[in-house]
């Protein structure tokens, strides 16, 4: 798998490899330096992978999207730092979004305000179905900001793979 599509000058790591040797792992390491999520879940345990929608053969995750008077189903690529999405393709950059689980379109939960990212606020897609804070993708609400974290075992996640790979 290339690096074509990774937004790499955004990601951010640290820490060693995590160790997601664990059935179901909730990510993967393919090459050994790109990060994809396999598994994740809205606010009450829902599955929040596609059945229907890949990128570069991993299952999408999909959202429910309230913005600008629009409710729509997207797709964001699995791939950490990925920014390749399907659906909303007209919404404008900036626009404040809900973002909701398509499954019972309960709002994802907040994590709280992104520094430095105005009225961006930071919404967690849960990698285990027992929803633990210390376990999660933090996504931002605000239409193609594209800041995202990946917190596993309660270590951050997000740019080890392209230190590994820089070594």
């Amino acid at each position: 798998m290339g690096h074509d599509n990774i937004d790499v000058e955004n990601l951010r790591v640290t820490g060693a490899k995590p160790d997601a040797g664990r059935e179901p792992a909730p990510l993967s390491y393919p090459d050994d330096v790109i990060v994809v999520i396999n598994q994740a879940f809205g606010p009450t345990g829902a599955n929040l992978m596609s059945e229907t929608v890949e990128f570069d053969g991993y299952p999408a995750i999909e959202l429910l999207v309230r913005a600008g008077g629009r409710e729509e189903h997207v797709f964001l690529s699995p791939i950490h730092g990925d920014g390749r999405k399907r659906g909303m393709e007209t919404l404008p950059e900036g626009t404040k979004c809900e973002l909701l689980c398509p499954r019972t379109k309960r709002p994802l939960d907040k994590i709280g305000p992104i520094v430095d990212g105005g009225d961006a606020e930071y919404c967690a897609l849960y990698l285990t179905p027992r929803l633990e804070r210390g376990s999660m993708v933090y996504v931002s609400d605000v239409w193609g900001h594209r800041h995202s974290r990946i917190v596993l075992n309660s270590e951050l996640i997000s740019y080890w793979a392209s230190a590994e790979d820089d070594a």
